[in-house]
């Protein structure tokens, strides 16, 4: 079993990572990548195409759908062929076309927020109406919080008949959770007896926290349109590659046809190789060792914040390497807040307002343990200050 080195990351300044180089000299605990470099394998993989020296017109052969169905049917159970699958260079781009294919323009789109903010965009620039079901907190023991979904609340919205989709995110961003399938059944059977199409976003779905487990929604409800995609859990964001799954081929014709009006049909040769390199034992192996790291860094991440904030409750992390902090005892926005901490502390970091509740603010654990400890001392360090 090969070692890796998750404590020394290699400098990403002046490399075009919109991470560091959009905020310069700011320690970024913002947009979700990683600073780890790609896994061995994936690197290899990569070399060899770049020898090859020809980047033409991309022709996706048959091992990138071996790889992409047999990975979903061993780690996770998920059963689907390259009949139900749609490439396409990114996840966002994915779900515009899903929502232009299947959601007449001025009707409703379900969200369940706090949520990813690119929900929120594809909605609306596809001239749909954003109608949103919020999550609803509690306490979770020792000192943090968790959501569940408001079912009642779901049940009157995929009622109203001009509510005709419901975006699941499952692991969900920025709330941590791994849906259950007991909750997952209940937004299934809601939603079919309302006639309402779920599309899932399961992009961070390899990121799962000990003891906790995904399982993709599709398994649940064949009817559902899904979006996975290596990018996240391998660190590849920018080699835009990720995949549209629907087992009703009236459906997935739909979507097809949209991506094509679109003009997203098209992936770029790297990032084939790259998820082929990734779906397989090496890139299991990686995989598993930087979600090791990343758990220890959550484990620092909450002992510290709940020794030194125990007035700012962190959200429990079941996946994804985002912890979400509640601020609203400190008196102020997370958006003031982010902006008091990338003025005074040089550190960036997202405020709630972007997900839909401005009464947090969302950190990216996902670096050296030495930076996230330099970052996190100076964040401290502001709030006890200034609050």
């Amino acid at each position: 079993m090969s070692t890796y080195d998750f404590d020394h990351t290699p400098s990403r300044s002046g490399s075009g990572s919109c991470k560091w180089d959009r905020y310069p000299g700011a320690i970024p605990l913002w947009v979700a990548d990683m600073d780890f470099p790609a896994a061995p394998c994936i690197m290899d993989a990569l070399r060899r195409r770049i020898d090859h020296g020809v980047f033409g017109y991309t022709h996706v052969r048959d091992e990138y759908y071996s790889a992409l169905t047999g990975w979903f049917l061993r780690e996770h159970g998920y059963e689907f062929s390259r009949e139900d699958v749609i490439y396409i260079p990114g996840v966002v781009p994915a779900l515009s076309a899903i929502i232009k294919a299947l959601v007449p323009v001025g009707n409703g789109v379900i969200v369940m927020t706090p949520v990813y903010n690119c929900f929120f965009s594809s909605v609306c620039n596809n001239g749909c109406e954003v109608v949103e079901c919020p999550l609803e907190p509690h306490p979770a023991g020792d000192g943090e919080f968790s959501y569940s979904i408001d079912f009642p609340l779901l049940e009157e919205l995929a009622s109203d008949p001009r509510n005709s989709m419901l975006i699941l995110c499952n692991p969900h961003n920025p709330g941590g959770r791994v849906w259950t399938v007991e909750e997952m059944t209940r937004v299934r059977d809601i939603c079919r007896s309302h006639g309402v199409q779920v599309l899932s976003d399961e992009i961070h779905c390899e990121l799962t926290m000990p003891g906790y487990k995904y399982t993709p929604y599709g398994i649940l409800d064949p009817e559902a349109v899904v979006c996975v995609a290596p990018t996240k859990a391998f660190n590849i964001a920018g080699l835009q590659i990720a995949n549209i799954v629907c087992r009703n081929p009236h459906t997935l014709a739909l979507v097809n046809r949209a991506v094509n009006i679109n003009e997203v049909c098209d992936v770029n040769p790297l990032g084939v190789e790259a998820l082929i390199a990734a779906y397989t034992p090496d890139g299991k192996e990686w995989l598993d060792a930087v979600k090791a790291y990343l758990a220890a860094n959550w484990q620092y991440t909450r002992d510290l914040l709940r020794e030194q904030l125990p007035q700012c409750p962190l959200a429990r992390l079941e996946a994804t390497y985002l912890p979400w902090l509640d601020v609203s005892s400190l008196g102020v926005t997370g958006s003031r807040l982010a902006d008091m901490v990338e003025r005074e502390c040089n550190v960036k970091v997202n405020s709630g307002a972007m997900y839909g509740d401005d009464r947090y603010i969302r950190l990216n654990i996902a670096c050296s343990r030495s930076l996230l400890d330099e970052a996190l001392t100076r964040i401290i360090a502001v709030i006890k200050s200034r609050l």
